[in-house]
């Protein structure tokens, strides 16, 4: 049997540090090469790039890149009742994108409506002394620690929260 010497694995080993990078895999880095560097700068940029109004009415949703199929396509969810100041402005924050990118990164923006109202409905907060559940209280009054014991309740606590 043959050994192949042209395997993809990394042979050698990198003394020290490596960089965030190199330890990802490759289908991975395809994904934020692509996609995540320009849907993250839009959300990070998104005030400027919509201006005050229309950046407390709507928001970016996902980033289509184009393709042999499609053109590059921003949706933006917009509020119920806001659609048509986002459609009048759909051209300029194509240009204002397009312009702070440096090329022509979106091509067509697509709206997609959703209702802002929640029914607020008062929590009925229940207050328990002993939140964890009742086969880890017993193994949890087992320790003799009271500190380990105390840290437990509080983690339980936060559990139940979440």
């Amino acid at each position: 049997m043959q050994f192949k010497n042209n395997t993809k694995q990394r042979s050698q080993s990198i003394q020290g540090l490596r960089s965030f990078k190199d330890t990802l895999p490759k289908n991975v880095k395809k994904i934020i090469y692509k996609k995540g560097h320009i849907y993250s700068e839009t959300l990070n940029n998104w005030k400027y790039i919509v201006g005050v109004e229309l950046f407390k009415v709507c928001y970016p949703k996902k980033f289509k890149n184009s393709n042999k199929f499609g053109v590059s396509t921003l949706v933006i969810m917009v509020k119920r009742g806001h659609e048509i100041d986002m459609e009048y402005s759909k051209k300029d924050i194509i240009d204002k994108m397009n312009n702070f990118f440096g090329y022509s990164v979106v091509e067509k923006l697509k709206l997609v409506s959703f209702d802002d109202e929640q029914e607020i409905t008062p929590e009925i907060k229940k207050i328990n002394k002993n939140v964890a559940i009742n086969k880890y209280k017993n193994k949890i009054n087992d320790v003799k620690n009271e500190k380990i014991k105390k840290s437990l309740i509080e983690l339980t606590k936060v559990f139940k929260e979440k």
